[in-house]
């Protein structure tokens, strides 16, 4: 299954971003890769990856639909339903 989402631009563009703003290197971040617990991140990350998701995918993340995105793979599954066409980073 992750090698079907590694070919995917949309998960690849969403692993870029976590691996920035999360510090951690992109190995470490599979589909299944809990946000929090196995990446890491603090309340303060968690912030900052949800604004810059927003702002690279043009699509706003509401505070209720925030608190389900536990892993890369409810991220990218979240943005995929909305997104139609997104292009590779």
């Amino acid at each position: 299954m992750e090698t079907v989402y590694q070919q995917d631009p949309l998960y690849a563009k969403a692993v870029a971003i976590i691996c920035e703003v999360l510090k951690v290197k992109p190995e470490l971040v599979k589909p299944e890769s809990n946000i929090k617990n196995d990446l890491g991140a603090d309340s303060l990350d968690t912030v900052s990856l949800l604004m810059s998701l927003e702002d690279a995918f043009k699509e706003p993340i509401s505070d209720e639909t925030a608190l389900t995105l536990e892993t890369v793979g409810d991220v990218v599954a979240f943005i995929s339903s909305r997104k139609t066409h997104v292009t590779a980073v």
